[in-house]
């Protein structure tokens, strides 16, 4: 699934768009920082998608719905189309229970810009936790949960 979003060229692209990447990106940061729902380890937003790899503090429903409630509301306003829906319902989420699954996943979601051909190394893509200057490394334990949520 994931390397069908990377490679499409149809759809929706509206990650894309600078004002709506920094939106999406500042709104999964304060889901750590400010309302402290869960802490955040990766993240990359993509021209269609988005991946986050997280720990939790609060029921799934208590942070990914206000996540996508918010930003799709705010991305709406911005793309003057206000009632339409921009997340598609479904999340990919899973947990993760070995520390080299976690290592797996992390470097995946990194590394995802480079592989979809958007850089050369991920320290380059804006929207990541990958570039220079980004959250400092942080491992934890298995039991972490990963959720993927994509645009409609």
């Amino acid at each position: 699934m994931d390397r069908l979003l990377d490679q499409g060229s149809t759809g929706p692209r509206f990650l894309q768009r600078p004002d709506i990447a920094q939106l999406v990106e500042s709104a999964v940061q304060d889901g750590e920082h400010q309302f402290h729902r869960y802490q955040l380890h990766a993240y990359v937003v993509m021209p269609n998608h988005v991946h986050l790899l997280v720990t939790p503090n609060v029921i799934s429903t208590r942070w990914l719905g206000p996540l996508k409630g918010f930003t799709g509301y705010r991305a709406n306003q911005i793309l003057d189309s206000q009632g339409k829906a921009f997340w598609q319902d479904e999340s990919y989420d899973h947990l993760v229970r070995t520390g080299a699954e976690f290592e797996r996943i992390n470097a995946y979601i990194e590394q995802n810009p480079v592989a979809a051909g958007l850089v050369a190394v991920a320290e380059e893509f804006v929207w990541s936790s990958a570039k220079q200057g980004g959250p400092p490394e942080r491992r934890l334990q298995p039991g972490l949960a990963a959720p993927l949520a994509r645009q409609r």
